[in-house]
């Protein structure tokens, strides 16, 4: 990012042309035998599809309950359990693994399955219920051009963002990109809503007018010293219609290209022009799209949870632009930013650092810092940027009118401007996922989940690389997707003797483990009841997997565990204990393994 030196006012510079657009558990497991405490209900566990109640159940009663041998047994306890939830239950039939399908009835919200789901939680003979999930094909998006968005689905430098998509889509969550407006282009048209023209002077604004409610890009191109002495001509950047299509291209639509979170909504809010935009100008977008009150402007009827500002100038965040971001966050609003194009620390450079903001570096095709980014201790996340080299950088829609709009195009760029909108749409997938998010949780959740940054990062690229899989599954209370680090090595559990453990060491998982952290585990005990089975973190905090039943007569520990490790560091050496605590029976664990 780069301020234009001219004009005697400020401007703020759009991004990537400033750069010459470098273009070419807690303690007690669900599964625990004693019964634990009722807790809230994880969304996952409510839906049949993302956003879709389910409308069966799939129980696992323990195998020494009269419920896993006996239909009259299970149907009994489905009718007990729906007294207890006022919902209406019935045993539909025993699958092939023993478990029950029960049927739910019609009409029932997600509050309504969770009653459901805890009344069954809350009994110490059930080892599972989980819904009956509708399945649909899976396979990559029909875009003709998906195979160009390395920035997708790479497995080095990729964001992780196709395993995020049959959690959610965005779906009801508007992101409000404060830019250079909005070309029309066939590929975004059905996702955009109503946005602002901000820009208040006409010599920025080239459209001949001041604030009105067409936020079109006209262009912002600018003849040679037009904006600044010795600063060349530049054709329009269409900047604002490059960075909506990274957040929600249409796609299945077998046109183009697929956006992060296609199944949200843009409204496009013009704040840049010729030579840049106003400070002034941005900080009523802000406060509009967020769902402020601006003076002649009309209330803004398409609120946004997320704003996307890829944009920046040098200098302190100012108290005028703090305080519009401030309230934009108080009011429930995601602010994502560019962290800025100059190879320099962040910290010279605003909105990038501003406070209550997700600062975003740009990374290469490599996953290492992006040459041109910003760094330093107030970057917040890194997200694919790209790097030149056509093939390199982010490919988007965008128009390709050298001045004004002519026919719809695709291309690439690359910039931290191009990394913010990977943020945005992921900060819209989440809150899709689960609306009751705080912009705090956001960004906290979005940190915890990234994983260690492929390439490196001189001067500090935030908590690493953003996992969109990983992350929007942590917060829908799903099943994480991460890598599984496992242990076969044999360990003799001794009869009613000492605690033995088995460890595992996880490395390359920067941040902290997952809300739904997966253990598996494999013992041979010929009286498992007797067996107590604890997960002990790196910093050596235990978690109790199992306790000890006297009338648990069964054999083996076979199962896989739910914890709740978000409090802990992913990386690190866990050790799975077990301890025999009474006499006549011996065991051994065979393997154990952690996915996170």
């Amino acid at each position: 990012m780069r301020t234009s030196p001219a004009l005697g006012r400020k401007l703020i510079s759009v991004a990537t042309v400033s750069a010459a657009l470098l273009t070419a558990a807690t303690a007690s497991a669900a599964a625990a035998p004693e019964p634990a405490p009722r807790a809230a209900v994880p969304a996952a566990q409510t839906a049949a599809a993302p956003g879709t109640p389910a409308d069966r159940l799939i129980v696992g009663y323990k195998s020494g309950a009269a419920e896993a041998k006996s239909d009259r047994a299970a149907a009994a306890d489905a009718e007990a359990k729906g007294a207890g939830a006022e919902e209406n239950l019935d045993f539909r039939r025993r699958l092939g693994t023993g478990a029950a399908l029960v049927g739910l009835g019609e009409d029932l919200t997600r509050t309504d399955v969770a009653d459901v789901v805890a009344e069954y939680r809350a009994d110490p003979q059930v080892a599972y219920v989980v819904p009956d999930r509708l399945n649909t094909p899976q396979a990559d998006p029909n875009d003709t051009d998906y195979a160009k968005q390395w920035d997708l689905f790479e497995a080095t430098a990729g964001m992780n963002v196709p395993g995020a998509w049959p959690t959610s889509t965005g779906s009801g969550v508007t992101v409000a990109v404060i830019d250079t407006g909005y070309a029309a282009h066939s590929d975004l048209a059905a996702n955009i809503v109503g946005g602002y023209d901000f820009i208040a002077d006409t010599a920025v604004s080239v459209d001949g007018d001041g604030r009105d409610g067409n936020p079109a890009d006209p262009g912002d191109w600018y003849n040679a010293g037009e904006c600044g002495p010795g600063v060349p001509a530049g054709n329009s950047s269409w900047h604002g219609t490059h960075v909506a299509g990274t957040v929600a291209a249409v796609t299945g639509n077998n046109k183009g290209m697929a956006g992060v979170a296609h199944g949200a909504k843009v409204s496009p809010v013009r704040v840049l022009g010729k030579c840049g935009g106003y400070d002034s100008d941005i900080i009523d977008a802000i406060t509009w799209a967020s769902g402020g009150t601006v003076s002649g402007v009309p209330a803004n009827a398409h609120v946004a949870k997320v704003i996307n500002m890829s944009l920046g100038g040098d200098g302190a965040c100012t108290s005028a632009t703090q305080s519009a971001v401030d309230a934009a966050v108080n009011r429930g609003t995601t602010v994502v930013v560019a962290a800025g194009n100059d190879n320099d620390n962040v910290a010279g450079h605003s909105p990038g650092n501003c406070n209550n903001v997700i600062s975003v570096a740009a990374t290469n095709r490599s996953g290492a810092k992006a040459s041109y980014s910003n760094y330093g201790s107030l970057v917040d996340i890194a997200a694919p940027g790209g790097q030149t080299g056509t093939a390199n950088g982010i490919y988007s829609t965008l128009n390709s009118g050298t001045r004004t709009p002519s026919t719809e195009s695709y291309a690439y760029y690359q910039g931290t401007s191009m990394a913010a909108p990977h943020i945005a749409g992921l900060a819209a997938l989440m809150k899709s996922a689960e609306p009751a998010l705080t912009p705090a949780q956001i960004e906290s959740a979005i940190k915890t989940n990234a994983r260690t940054l492929p390439g490196s990062c001189s001067g500090g690229c935030g908590a690493g690389l953003a996992d969109a899989a990983r992350t929007v599954q942590a917060v829908a209370g799903g099943t994480p997707t991460g890598p599984t680090f496992s242990s076969t090595s044999s360990v003799a559990v001794p009869d009613a003797g000492a605690a033995v453990e088995s460890p595992i060491t996880v490395s390359g998982r920067s941040g902290n483990a997952p809300a739904a952290l997966q253990v598996q585990v494999d013992i041979t005990h010929t009286y498992r009841g007797d067996l107590v089975v604890d997960l002990v973190a790196p910093d050596g905090s235990a978690y109790r997997l199992k306790s000890s039943s006297s009338s648990d007569s069964a054999d083996d520990v076979r199962t896989t565990y739910s914890v709740n490790a978000s409090a802990e560091t992913a990386d690190g050496t866990w050790k799975l204990r077990v301890q025999d605590v009474a006499a006549q029976d011996t065991g051994r664990i065979n393997a154990w393994s952690l996915t996170v």
